[in-house]
């Protein structure tokens, strides 16, 4: 068995005659028959919990309940192997800070149901499209900033600290190891994008190393984001898939064109150089070189994929979401999305 963790950091209206519950999800299959229930479980509880036993009691409980993802949380997020579980386990519940974020999460997150819901909905749609998927364990935990949403053996974590709110007094004072234009994502609302997204990149489409270009990494980018459109809710707005603000969103729809014309002019979509390519396709603030007063939204590289990815699919309906996550060729999808947004 592995126990690895992977760390990563990261409307539409309907009108309808009946009310608004029972509307049926337009363009959206019918997954009523996939029989899924996804329930989180609460680490973050049970861990606090153990305060009031004995240590080697709350240790074998905790052992025996999560087993690789308590390994992985007391060895790899919280600590290392050159403590012992006790160790670390004390070291935590000393720790004022470590009670404070908890209670803090569990206020935030004080009823989980409205996650379980929509991840549920979500993964009935991930396995109707790829019906073999496993769908893992989904697991909460504190763990003092160190990860969002880890894969490890047979689960996903949500690291309910990072999703407390953009006004939670702890971001304010983490801000030089997380710069505030990331902690203002950290929201509940993020939750279940941030897992799609994690899940999507992780376990069904890894990022392949032989994708060198700037095209390569603005369709694989897109891919995702358009896989997203296809298993979110369609309430979903496009801000929590990409993680801009409404504003960014504006700019890049204002701008479109004249983005896509910089890439074009500045010969930018055939560059290799990986520190160019990081310009458009990582978080930051802002994309460099692009607009005034650095009012640019970052990762532009991203946005222009998934717009050239939706492009595509539009011109090509034929084409299923199995048939474009597994093309890979960047070129086919770029002369067939006969991608030509306005100035």
């Amino acid at each position: 068995m592995n126990y690895n963790v992977k760390h990563l950091q990261i409307y539409l209206i309907f009108l309808c005659v009946a009310t608004f519950f029972s509307c049926k999800q337009a363009g959206k299959p019918n997954v009523d028959d996939i029989k899924l229930d996804i329930k989180v479980e609460r680490f973050d509880q049970d861990l606090y919990a153990g305060k009031n036993k004995k240590l080697a009691e709350a240790d074998l409980m905790l052992r025996k309940k999560y087993n690789y993802f308590y390994d992985d949380y007391i060895h790899r997020m919280v600590g290392d192997r050159s403590y012992s579980d006790a160790e670390i386990l004390t070291t935590l519940y000393k720790d004022q800070a470590y009670t404070d974020l908890n209670q803090e999460a569990d206020s935030v997150f004080r009823d989980i149901k409205p996650i379980e819901k929509d991840l549920t909905q979500t993964f009935k749609y991930i396995k109707y499209y790829y019906p073999k998927t496993r769908i893992p364990r989904f697991i909460s935990f504190v763990s003092g900033f160190a990860v969002q949403t880890p894969i490890g053996d047979g689960y996903m974590g949500i690291g309910l600290d990072m999703f407390l709110g953009k006004n939670s007094k702890f971001y304010s004072a983490i801000v030089k190891s997380v710069p505030l234009y990331l902690s203002q994502r950290f929201t509940p609302d993020y939750v279940v994008p941030r897992i799609t997204e994690t899940f999507a990149r992780e376990e069904l489409f890894p990022q392949k190393d032989e994708d060198h270009s700037l095209l390569a990494k603005m369709v694989e980018n897109g891919k995702i984001l358009y896989f997203m459109d296809k298993v979110l809710d369609d309430k979903t707005p496009d801000t929590l898939k990409i993680g801009y603000t409404a504003k960014q969103l504006e700019w890049c729809k204002t701008f479109e064109g004249n983005i896509w014309a910089y890439l074009i002019e500045n010969k930018l979509l055939f560059e290799t150089d990986n520190q160019k390519i990081q310009m458009y396709v990582s978080e930051a603030p802002f994309t460099p070189g692009l607009g005034v007063k650095n009012e640019s939204a970052p990762k532009l590289g991203v946005w222009i994929g998934w717009q050239m990815v939706r492009k595509y699919m539009a011109e090509n309906p034929r084409v299923t979401l199995q048939e474009l996550m597994k093309e890979p060729d960047p070129q086919k999808i770029l002369n067939g999305a006969k991608y030509k947004p306005k100035i």
